[in-house]
C-alpha cells in the first residue's frame, strides 16, 4: 500500500461510498480535501455561502435518498452551514457535513476560528466528532455514513484537523454502507391490512423522508385497490400525485378546515413513514396524546420514535418505501365500505384548491392554481417559508415524487438552493423555486451559483414588500401597528440579468403565464417578479381582515 495524506484517504472513502456530487465554500482549513478532490470524479459544487451549500446537500439528499455531502471552512464557515444541518434534522435527512478544524495541537487556546464542534452541533445533529487520527478517518466515514442513514435519517459532523487532513497514512479503504434488505414480513403487513380493514372511517398519513418515485406510485396503487383516502404531511405534498382521485389535501400550518374535521372524525389513522408531531395534529387538538380516540398504525423506521409521543395500536420499525411496496402488491380483503369517505374526502380538497381571490391586479390564487395545470409533467417546484407558501401549499398541485421540495423545519431561503440542487441532479426537468422577496433575499447570492453550472431554473418572486407572515401574526396581536416587517426591494428582474440570467416583472395576473413561458425557454436562470397587493396577507386574510380577527 502507498502512503497519502488525509484528503486523498477522505476523497477515496466518498468515492467507494458512490458519492458523485459534493456542496462546498473553499476553506484553508481543508486544502488537503480540496486537493483529494482534484481529478476525482466528484462534482465539487462551490456555493456562495455555506448556509446555502448546506440547503443544497440536503436537498440532494431528499432527492436521491443518499448522504447529501457538505465541506464548510472552520469558525463562521460551519456556523453558517448550521441553519442547513436544522433543516436536515427537522426533515430527517441523511447529510455529512465535514468542516475544516484548527491544528489540533492548537486546541483550547481560542486559536483562530476555534470552535468547539461537538457542543455546537450536538442538539442538532445526529453524532458529532472530530477526527484527529489519519489512519482513522476511513472508520469514522464509515460510522458517518452509517449513523446518517440508520433509523430515522439526519445529519452527521465530522471535524477535520488540518493537521491531520495534510498528514500521511497507511491505511486501506472501507466498503460501503452494505444494503439493508426489505424489513418487513407478510405476518406484519397481514396485522396492518386486518386491523385496517375492521374501520369505517380509515385515513393513510403519507409523510418522512428518503422517498422515491416507486413508493410514490405504490402508495398510489395501494389508494386504489383498497379505496382509501390519503393525505400527505406537511411539506411532503409529492408523497402521492395531488391529481390523484384519493388524494385528500395536506395536514398542514393552514390546513383545510373539512380535512381537519375528517381527521378528528377518522377511527384508524395509517401513519406511514412520519412523525405524528404538532403540525400534523394541529398542535396536539386534532388527535390528543393522551385519549386518541382511534386506531393508530405507526409505521417508522426509527423504534425509538413509535411510541415516543402517541402510542400506537400497531407499530411497526420499518421504512415507510419498503411496507408500501409490499402493500402495493396485495388485493383488498372485505371491509366496510369507504367509497363515500374517499370520495367526500376529495371532494373537499377540490373545493379546498379552487381559488378565492385576493385583493390586487396580481392574484397569486390564481397564479398558482394555472401554473399547477401548465406544468411539465415531471416539473420540481421548490419553495423555502414565508406569507407567499401558505399560498402555494393550498393551490399548488404537486407530481409524485420528486415533485415538491420544501423544508418542514419553516426555514426561509431554502427553496433557491434546493432548487439548483434539483436541477443538477434533474437537468433535462423544469424546476420551479417559489420564494417571497424576504425568502429569496436569504440565497438569491446563489444565483452566481446557478449561472456558473448551468442550473437554469425558474424563481418565481412574490413581492409584496414585507416580511407577510410576521405582519399577518403582527396585524392579529397588535393591529394596525406595524413595526418591523417593512422591506425596501431590488428590481428583481435586473438584478437577474445582472447576474446573466432572465428577468421578468409582472404587474398583472394575465401576464403571468407568458412571462414564466419566456423565462423556462431562456436557457439561463430566470427571475420572474409578481408584485403583489400587500394587504393580501394569505389565502382568504386581508389585513383588514386580521385587524378585524383581533377585534
Amino acid at each position: 500500500m502507498t502512503q497519502r495524506h488525509g484528503g486523498q484517504i477522505l476523497v477515496d472513502q466518498l468515492k467507494a461510498h458512490g458519492v458523485r456530487r459534493v456542496f462546498s465554500v473553499p476553506g484553508e482549513s481543508f486544502l488537503a480535501a480540496l486537493d483529494g478532490l482534484y481529478e476525482s470524479g466528484i462534482d465539487n459544487i462551490v456555493c456562495r455561502h455555506e448556509g446555502g451549500a448546506c440547503m443544497m446537500a440536503e436537498a440532494h439528499a431528499k432527492l436521491t435518498g443518499q448522504p447529501g455531502v457538505v465541506f464548510v471552512t472552520r469558525g463562521p464557515g460551519a456556523t453558517n452551514a448550521s441553519s442547513g444541518i436544522h433543516v436536515a434534522r427537522q426533515d430527517s435527512t441523511p447529510l455529512i457535513l465535514f468542516v475544516g478544524q484548527i491544528d489540533n495541537r492548537h486546541r483550547d487556546r481560542e486559536a483562530f476560528q476555534e470552535v468547539n464542534y461537538r457542543e455546537f452541533f450536538k442538539p442538532i445533529a445526529k453524532w458529532a466528532a472530530e477526527v484527529d487520527q489519519t489512519d482513522r478517518l476511513p472508520e469514522y466515514i464509515s460510522r458517518a455514513f452509517h449513523l446518517s442513514q440508520s433509523g430515522r435519517p439526519g445529519p452527521v459532523v465530522l471535524a477535520l484537523p488540518e493537521n491531520m487532513l495534510s498528514a500521511r497514512a497507511d491505511v486501506p479503504d472501507l466498503p460501503p454502507v452494505a444494503p439493508t434488505p426489505p424489513s418487513v414480513c407478510s405476518e406484519q403487513l397481514d396485522a396492518v391490512q386486518d386491523m385496517l380493514c375492521e374501520a369505517r372511517r380509515p385515513l393513510v398519513i403519507a409523510g418522512g423522508s428518503v422517498w422515491s418515485s416507486a413508493a410514490a406510485a405504490g402508495l398510489a396503487q395501494f389508494a386504489e385497490n383498497f379505496g382509501l383516502p390519503v393525505c400527505a404531511t406537511f411539506r411532503r405534498m409529492d408523497r402521492i400525485d395531488n391529481r390523484h382521485p384519493n388524494y385528500a389535501g395536506d395536514l398542514a400550518v393552514g390546513m383545510n378546515p373539512k380535512l381537519a374535521q375528517r381527521m378528528r372524525d377518522a377511527d384508524c389513522l395509517l401513519v406511514l413513514g412520519s412523525r405524528l408531531g404538532d403540525i400534523v395534529t394541529g398542535g396536539y387538538e386534532l388527535v390528543d396524546p393522551a385519549a386518541p380516540g382511534k386506531t393508530i398504525i405507526h409505521v417508522h423506521p426509527d423504534p425509538d420514535e413509535l411510541g415516543r409521543v402517541f402510542r400506537p395500536d400497531l407499530g411497526l420499525a420499518a421504512p415507510a418505501v419498503d411496507v408500501i411496496a409490499k402493500l402495493a402488491k396485495r388485493d383488498a380483503p372485505a371491509h366496510p365500505d369507504w367509497a363515500d369517505w374517499t370520495k367526500a374526502a376529495r371532494a373537499d380538497y377540490l373545493d379546498w384548491v379552487t381559488p378565492r381571490e385576493t385583493p390586487g391586479a396580481v392574484k397569486l390564487e390564481q397564479v398558482i392554481h394555472t401554473l399547477s395545470d401548465h406544468l411539465p409533467e415531471d416539473a420540481i417546484v421548490t419553495n423555502g417559508a414565508g406569507n407567499y407558501a401558505a399560498f402555494l401549499h393550498r393551490y399548488l398541485r404537486a407530481r409524485a415524487f420528486p415533485g415538491h421540495l420544501a423544508p418542514t423545519s419553516g426555514s426561509m431561503g431554502y427553496g433557491f438552493p434546493a432548487a439548483i440542487a434539483a436541477k443538477l441532479e434533474h437537468p433535462d426537468r423544469a424546476v420551479i423555486c417559489f420564494a417571497g422577496d424576504g425568502c429569496f433575499q436569504m440565497t438569491l447570492n446563489e444565483l452566481s451559483t446557478a449561472r456558473q453550472y448551468g442550473a437554469n431554473i425558474v424563481v418565481i418572486v412574490c413581492n409584496n414588500g414585507q416580511y407577510g407572515t410576521i405582519r399577518m401574526h403582527q396585524e392579529k396581536t397588535y393591529p394596525g401597528r406595524v413595526s418591523g416587517t417593512q422591506m425596501f426591494n431590488p428590481d428583481y428582474a435586473a438584478l437577474a440579468r445582472a447576474y446573466g440570467g432572465h428577468g421578468e416583472r409582472v404587474e398583472r395576473t394575465e401576464d403571468f403565464l407568458p412571462a414564466f413561458d419566456r423565462a423556462l425557454a431562456a436557457g439561463v436562470p430566470a427571475v420572474v417578479e409578481l408584485v403583489l397587493d400587500p394587504d393580501a396577507l394569505s389565502p382568504g386574510l386581508t389585513v383588514a381582515g386580521a385587524q378585524a380577527f383581533a377585534g
